[in-house]
């Protein structure tokens, strides 16, 4: 029976009650040819990376589209193929897992590096900025995560927030790269960390030129223009994987990191020093990592924990290779303590060094004073404020 409510509900049937008259069954419509025929170009189609490894390791994976089961084609060789612009030459090299399919994990990896899409291109679109103010601005991003203790893979969502999402603007003035900036790293901290910071701390730290109600409408505005695809593989997140492989030992736990926190902070500083040069954009993000790590190890190794080839890694080692003589005249970075961060994790912290002044070094001809992203400041460029000068109830 239906309740006031509108909710089917059961109940005892009365013996006496005669029974509901039986409906004659429907007949069947005589089917009649379709005079419009299903097109296959109607269907949003679907991919798959199809594992082809040869005995000798040789032979790539190809991205292959994939027919619907009810569109059946009659030349199955006639469907297109897509090749990795950086071809994978071995099977995965994650190590058996018992939580998952390391080959599924492996290739869902993969479709990511397909999925998110960054291009350095995008400054066409936006002929008032520079390169050298999205280096500020990374910068300063950086500075903001190490203030509020914040994962790096948090910041490096935030960059590649940032870069994907001017992909979809055109004329954007240089006035609102903060605001995007923070709110970048906003959305990223609410993705990545447990405790997230709120957003009136984020507005603190832009000293003015920011609000709460600017950074909500315009995380909207990027959550729409990213189409909620919040999760791709960092390089950061590569080079973890790379590291855990490079260190795993049989019987150990996978997702216990393995590796030498030491020389772990070593390549990420080399990371976060190029990825703030605009050019980093040129390479996807699982070889950025690998040639960062090719520079603290061998090809041997890279090629193993990734299973990239030479040919293409190498255009990448070449271009980072000024970045990491700018860093060899430097003192070695040291793991930093940070309330509430247990000892275990502070390689995971982001960290900020004067990655700005290491790329004037690096002849990149920043120019600060013509540089500042605030609506408000003239003059000078933003920095949050230190651990000390911040309000006790922060």
């Amino acid at each position: 029976m239906m309740n006031i409510h509108g909710r089917i509900t059961l109940q005892a049937r009365d013996s006496n009650t005669p029974e509901p008259p039986v409906r004659a069954p429907l007949k069947k419509r005589k089917s009649e040819p379709s005079k419009k025929k299903l097109q296959p170009a109607a269907k949003k189609q679907s991919y798959e990376i199809q594992k082809c490894w040869s005995e000798d390791g040789a032979s790539p994976c190809v991205l292959i589209e994939t027919p619907h089961k009810e569109l059946e084609p009659t030349d199955p060789s006639g469907f297109k193929q897509y090749r990795f612009k950086n071809l994978f030459i071995k099977a995965s090299p994650i190590p058996q897992l018992s939580w998952a399919s390391s080959d599924d994990v492996w290739i869902k990896m993969l479709n990511k590096e397909l999925k998110y899409v960054h291009d350095k291109s995008y400054l066409q679109r936006h002929p008032k900025l520079q390169p050298k103010m999205r280096a500020i601005l990374l910068d300063w991003l950086l500075e903001v995560s190490e203030v509020y203790s914040l994962h790096r893979q948090t910041a490096y969502l935030a960059q590649d927030y940032f870069d994907r999402f001017m992909l979809t603007e055109e004329d954007v003035s240089k006035e609102y790269l903060q605001l995007l900036g923070i709110t970048a790293l906003f959305i990223a901290s609410k993705i990545e960390e447990i405790y997230p910071p709120k957003i009136y701390e984020f507005a603190y730290v832009t000293d003015g030129a920011c609000d709460m109600w600017d950074i909500q409408q315009t995380e909207l505005h990027m959550l729409k223009a990213l189409d909620w695809n919040l999760c791709p593989e960092t390089p950061i997140s590569w080079l973890k994987l790379y590291a855990q492989v490079d260190a795993q030992t049989d019987g150990e736990n996978f997702l216990v990191p393995q590796f030498s926190q030491e020389m772990y902070i070593q390549i990420t500083q080399l990371l976060d020093l190029c990825v703030m040069d605009i050019s980093s954009l040129d390479y996807s993000y699982s070889v950025l990592a690998a040639a960062a790590f090719c520079h603290f190890s061998t090809f041997d190794v890279v090629h193993k924990v990734s299973g990239l080839t030479w040919e293409s890694v190498a255009p990448c080692v070449r271009w980072m290779t000024p970045f990491m003589d700018t860093l060899r005249s430097e003192a070695k970075p040291q793991l930093k303590d940070f309330p509430k961060v247990k000892s275990d994790d502070r390689h995971n912290i982001q960290t900020h060094v004067a990655y700005l002044d290491l790329l004037v070094t690096q002849r990149h001809q920043i120019d600060l004073p013509d540089c500042q992203m605030s609506p408000v400041a003239v003059g000078a460029v933003l920095t949050p404020p230190s651990s000390t000068e911040k309000p006790a109830n922060l």
